[in-house]
This record gives structure tokens, C-alpha cells and sequence, in this order.
């Protein structure tokens, strides 16, 4: 098939948010490079919305600027730069009315042959007034698709509360809630590797894994996004969206078909089996911290409370947590989920540590270290099996851990897209696999609401941990439970 054949239909793409952080880093790269590989042919318009009056050479200029350092990989062709460029059309939206939609409904109407793609990257708490708007100018149609980006609103009834306004202007169908962690290569790849292994699959229970942690480390601060994260956390950010979507695809069952609904349907499941959390399970199975000055990479570095310029704040920058699923397959195994800022290093990734065998035939009185599965998502992408090997030489049967790494960048000689140019493709096919459906984001909502009110009830303190080091209590929980880092 010739790279033309493969080309997707026309469209017009309209990012409400244009000028923002995430469209210049994330969205513009992720469509210049598909363009760039003929993914995208030449059929289509980029409407960059924007809310404050600004000149716009200056802003394609900053969106070249962006879109040339994507890749290393990607052949910045001037004049692939300069087709690219040529598409964007940038409208000034001061406020939602009908009139102030006229210049974007123009622009859409003059190419109603094309797929109309609405992308808010934008604080959820803007979604309704842009629906709303979208609906009552005539602009949205059936095959209309709109893009969320998380977090959809800060609460369960915030969420249903916006879901619903929402639903009233894009079906479900047309709907799609974006989670980058999905598109990554390795999470994908955690699919093949269990439904497409016997190795794996016919060990991924109870019966051979010990438990199973799951780890997104930052060591970056808040930065710009103080105002946001000290209204939402680390459990509000990361593990309501990114961690429970990857416990999900790791505790699953085999779904029938890569179908959206149906790996939708097996996700549900996993977020429904979740064991709500307590007053005293809170206690012992939850950490919260909040990071102090200290130095990463010997640098000196602020204080979250410097960050956001505060005196005090009750908000952690680092939770740790130990979940269940209580389910037939997986009923007594601990998942471990943690995520912070401002720690030691940069790392994301999913460790299936799995039972030791039962009886040492080497060393009777001592037990063998355990295989592992790491699945390291970020900086990287490589998966690695820890198993034990015979150390070389005389003196008897000595051991140690050795990993059997797959690493992509090694394996795979063509370029891998960034999780953002696979999302986005998706969603001009019409491809919703990757996406969150609604009945999900309830489900994860509710487990997560009964971390928080019980946070609230027996007021469970901040613990204070100094940046650049592992988490509060090195990150040891109350109960003893401890986390493993793998370099």
C-alpha cells in the first residue's frame, strides 16, 4: 500500500485553546509530523481559536518554531513547513455568543465537504459554554468529533454535571476523552505481550503474581500550572486518569476484539472491582506528601509552597496508594500506585512482580529472588524480564538477576510516533479504542471520591519530603509496604 492510499480523509481541525502550552507542545507537532510522513495529505484546515487579541505572525511563528524541534527524525522540509503553515487560520473568540462564532462557522461552511474535529484544549470548566455555543450557532453536525482533554471537572457530581451539558451538543460517538498515557507504544504493547504470549497470559493471576506497582515519577515542579494543581493534587491529576487507565489495561480480561466498546467493557470492569477505601484503610493503604526545597541534579530548588506563592497549602504533589481488585483473577494481589513531583527522577513504569518458586533446590534455607516484568514507558520505552541466571565459573550453583531487555529504540529502526500523533489519527478515523468512554470516568470517580472524603474525614496529614529524594518516608508506607525504583 502506497503512502497516498494511506492518507485519511479531509478535515477541518478547530483547537479552542490555541495559543495555549499543550497545542504548542503536544497538538501542532503531533499533526505537522503526521503530515510530514503523508499520513495527512493535503486536504485540511487548522482554526486556531484564541481569547486574547494578539498579532499573528508572531503566533505562526512560535508554532513553526515548535513543530521544527518535534523530532529528530522527522526531515523538516522547508517547504513541508512552509504547506503546513499555510493551513492555519487563526480567529479572535473574546467571548461565547453566536456572533463572536460567525468567523469559524464561515470558515467550516466553506469546506462542509470535511470532517469537522473539535479539539478544547482548554480548563474543562469552559466545555460547557463552548458546547453550548457550538450548538446553538448551527455549527456541530453528526459527524462532528470533539476532544477533551482531562481533567473532566473535579468531582463526581462535577464531572456528571459537565458530562451531561456536554452530551446535550456531541453524542457519545462523537466524543472523545483523551488520555496520552494510552497512546504511548509500550502501553499499547502491554496488549500484545499479555493476549498474544502463553508465557503470560497463563501466569497473569493470582495464583503466580505477588502484586504489581505502577510508578509516574516526575522531578519537575508545578511550574506554570500552579493555579490548576493546588485546586486538584497528584490524585486528582494523575491517578484518576493516567494510573487507573494503565491498573486497567493490566488487570483486564482478554476482551473479545481490540473493538472499542469491548476493551471498554473489560476497563469498566477493572474500575468496578476496585475495593472502595475507608477511614481506616486510608490510614494505613494512602500516603500524601508535599515536596520542600532540596536539589535535583545538584541544583538548588523551591519549595511547593514558593511555587505557588503561599504561606500554606493543603495539597499534595505525591500520593501513594495500594488498591485492590476484587476479583476472581485477582483477589488478595496488591497494585501499588504512586506518582509525584519533584522526586529523585523522571520515570514512568509498571512492575509485575511475580511469586518466588516455592522451594530452593540451591539453597533450602534461603529464598530466590522473584522474576520480573518492567514495562518502563518514560523516559524509554523498553520492556524487561528479571530472571535468574547461573553466575559463570566454579564454586556451585551461584545466581543472580539478570534482565532480558527489549528495548525499541534498539529493535525498531523506523521512527516511533509520539502518543499524541496516534491519538490524534484515531480520532480522524473515528477509532475510539484508546479513548475513555463515560460509564469509565464515573466508575474511576467514584473509587477516587472514597480516597478524598475520607482523606477529609479523619483529616490525613501532608507529610513533607524533600525535592530530589524519593517521596515521604523514602517512600515507605505506614503499613511497612515499600516501593521499588529501577534505574
Amino acid at each position: 500500500m502506497s503512502k497516498k492510499d494511506k492518507m485519511l480523509e479531509a478535515f477541518n481541525f478547530v483547537i479552542f485553546g490555541g495559543d495555549g502550552d499543550l497545542a504548542m507542545r503536544k497538538i501542532y507537532p503531533a499533526l505537522f509530523c503526521r503530515f510530514a510522513e503523508q499520513q495527512i495529505g493535503g486536504d485540511f484546515n487548522i482554526v486556531v481559536i484564541i481569547r486574547d487579541e494578539m498579532p499573528i505572525e508572531p503566533l505562526l511563528e512560535k508554532i513553526k518554531e515548535q513543530i521544527t524541534v518535534a523530532d529528530k527524525k522527522i526531515d523538516f522540509n522547508s517547504e513541508v513547513v512552509a504547506d503546513f503553515i499555510s493551513k492555519i487560520t487563526v480567529i479572535l473568540i473574546k467571548n461565547h455568543s453566536i456572533k463572536t462564532y460567525q468567523p469559524l462557522k464561515n470558515i467550516l461552511q466553506e469546506h462542509s465537504n470535511y470532517q469537522d474535529v473539535f479539539y478544547f484544549s482548554t480548563p474543562s470548566s469552559v466545555f460547557v459554554e463552548i458546547c453550548d455555543t457550538l450548538r446553538e450557532s448551527s455549527i456541530v453536525n453528526t459527524t462532528s468529533k470533539v476532544v477533551l482533554e482531562k481533567p473532566l471537572g473535579n468531582s463526581l457530581a462535577s464531572f456528571e454535571e459537565i458530562n451531561t451539558q456536554i452530551t446535550k451538543t456531541f453524542s457519545e460517538k462523537q466524543i472523545y476523552r483523551i488520555d496520552h498515557y494510552l497512546g504511548k507504544e509500550t502501553v499499547q504493547n502491554l496488549m500484545v505481550l499479555r493476549f498474544s504470549n502463553h508465557l503470560f497470559e497463563r501466569s497473569w493471576d493470582s495464583e503466580h503474581i505477588d502484586n504489581v506497582q505502577i510508578t509516574v515519577a516526575e522531578n519537575l515542579g508545578v511550574g506554570t500550572r500552579g493555579g490548576y494543581y493546588d485546586k486538584s493534587g497528584a490524585l486528582l491529576d494523575m491517578v484518576q486518569n493516567h494510573l487507573l487507565q494503565l491498573l486497567c489495561l493490566v488487570a483486564m480480561e482478554p476482551p473479545i476484539s481490540v473493538e472499542a466498546d469491548q476493551m471498554r467493557n473489560e476497563k469498566l470492569k477493572v474500575l468496578q472491582s476496585l475495593r472502595m477505601l475507608n477511614a481506616e484503610s486510608v490510614k494505613t493503604d494512602t500516603v500524601r506528601g508535599q515536596y520542600t526545597r532540596g536539589k535535583i541534579n545538584k541544583t538548588k530548588v523551591s519549595s511547593y509552597l514558593e511555587d505557588i506563592n503561599k504561606y500554606a497549602s493543603n495539597t499534595e504533589t505525591f500520593v501513594a496508594l495500594k488498591a485492590y481488585v476484587d476479583n476472581w483473577r485477582w483477589k488478595g494481589v496488591p497494585f501499588y500506585l504512586r506518582t509525584g513531583k519533584r522526586l529523585e527522577q523522571r520515570y514512568s513504569e509498571i512492575v509485575i512482580n511475580f511469586k518466588s518458586v516455592k522451594h530452593n533446590i540451591f539453597n533450602p534455607e534461603t529464598t530466590v529472588p522473584n522474576n520480573k516484568l518492567i514495562i518502563r514507558l518514560q523516559p524509554e520505552e523498553r520492556i524487561s524480564i528479571v530472571q535468574m541466571t547461573k553466575i559463570p565459573g566454579p564454586g556451585g550453583y551461584r545466581y543472580k538477576p539478570i534482565s532480558l531487555k527489549l528495548d525499541y529504540l534498539d529493535s525498531f529502526n523506523e521512527r516511533l510516533p509520539e502518543a499524541y500523533e496516534r491519538l490524534l489519527i484515531d480520532v480522524l478515523r473515528g477509532n475510539q479504542t484508546l479513548f475513555m468512554r463515560e460509564d469509565e470516568l464515573r466508575a474511576a470517580w467514584t473509587w477516587i471520591e472514597s480516597i478524598t472524603d475520607n482523606w477529609k474525614k479523619i483529616k490525613q496529614p501532608i507529610d513533607l519530603y524533600e525535592a530530589g529524594t524519593t517521596g515521604p518516608r523514602d517512600s515507605v508506607m505506614s503499613n511497612g509496604d515499600t516501593w521499588e525504583i529501577h534505574s
